[in-house]
């Protein structure tokens, strides 16, 4: 089976300490390995590095290379812009298309998600696996909601498919976006809706189909990769598809209007840390709920704080609720749960053309 590894994603949540050349998934906001560094040695034992592609943009070259240092040079590939996922898989479609067969298993992650328990996850990766290829459908993994979530997708999951082993694999019944809270709290309630992970496996041909069938002009950029891939055409070849490619999520491009689609439940631990507030939710705490990275620290009545200041000594005193992250050259002071707007402040240092701090 081949494992592609998503990993072109600039960075914007974790400013100030991502940026542009160190995203996220370069950091190790959740102990001492980066995050793409714990993706790979999550999957390495499902496969083997030659069959490990991570898809990258040309900046991350580099650094990818030296955090992987096991994976073959041409298996890090670079798209010449971002034109979200579905280009992306397609991509390494083609790729593998070429160097395997139609055939191969192909499984897609995020380089930059949080998942405890690997053994957990393997076997689910496993029995997906399995499942795709006795069906020739297209298969995603949901995690059990916990609270109302309205930063995430949801898929609605219908009546039983298959069990395969202990585990019951689900037909899709719908997508859903990101809801509001009263209706994320619906969800909730009735049961039936998980969250989306945004973790694919499939048959290789099974995905290259549903482009062709849905997505006619993505298909046909895609047979053009392919035909050049490890060949002296295969840079110019993948720039001129994505120079007249359309920029569109996987999700709209082909799940929400396959057919076969399933659906197999989590049993392991998963966050897509999307923001300070959630990389605070999983770091270890002190006694007063304070979750405090820095050279030493004192604390007088104050509570529930995320403070990265490695290189400091930091003195709380009575306040609550905030998340303060120092770089060399720049402090982010926001309360936790508006932390999601720190992609805003990316946005305002683009238009004041602040470029040395992106």
């Amino acid at each position: 089976m081949h494992v592609v590894l998503m990993a072109g994603g600039i960075g914007t949540r974790f400013w100030p300490r991502s940026r542009q050349k160190n995203p996220k998934q370069l950091l190790n906001l959740v102990g001492d390995k980066s995050m793409i560094r714990q993706t790979y040695e999550r999957v390495k034992d499902l496969t083997s590095d030659d069959k490990i592609l991570v898809i990258t943009n040309q900046e991350l070259l580099e650094p990818i290379t030296q955090h992987l240092p096991e994976l073959p040079k041409q298996n890090i590939i670079a798209e010449p812009f971002g034109k979200n996922t579905a280009p992306c898989i397609g991509l390494a479609a083609a790729i593998i298309r070429k160097r395997a067969s139609m055939e191969e298993p192909m499984i897609v992650l995020s380089a930059d998600h949080l998942i405890k328990e690997t053994d957990k996850f393997q076997e689910t990766i496993k029995t997906a696996v399995k499942h795709a290829q006795d069906s020739d459908s297209l298969v995603t993994i949901g995690i059990t909601p916990t609270y109302p979530e309205t930063g995430y997708g949801y898929i609605q999951r219908g009546e039983p498919l298959a069990v395969i082993g202990n585990r019951t694999i689900y037909k899709v019944k719908t997508f859903a976006e990101k809801p509001n809270l009263e209706t994320a709290k619906l969800f909730l309630k009735s049961g039936d809706f998980l969250w989306n992970s945004g973790m694919f496996i499939w048959k290789t041909s099974t995905i290259l189909r549903e482009f062709a069938e849905h997505q006619p002009e993505m298909a046909e950029g895609f047979d053009q990769i392919y035909q050049a891939v490890d060949t002296d055409k295969m840079e110019d070849t993948i720039l001129d598809v994505y120079m007249r490619i359309k920029s569109i999520s996987i999700d709209y491009a082909v799940m929400e209007v396959a057919k076969s689609v399933s659906i197999i439940e989590a049993e392991f631990t998963w966050s897509d840390l999307g923001s300070w507030e959630a990389a605070y939710a999983i770091s270890p705490k002190d006694k007063f709920g304070n979750a405090i990275k820095a050279e030493n620290e004192v604390v007088i009545d104050a509570k529930n704080n995320l403070i990265y200041a490695p290189n400091k000594l930091v003195a709380l005193i009575d306040v609550e609720n905030l998340a303060v992250v120092e770089t060399e050259d720049a402090l982010l002071i926001c309360r936790k749960d508006s932390s999601q707007r720190v992609k805003e402040v990316v946005d305002q240092l683009k238009r004041k053309k602040l470029t040395k701090y992106l």
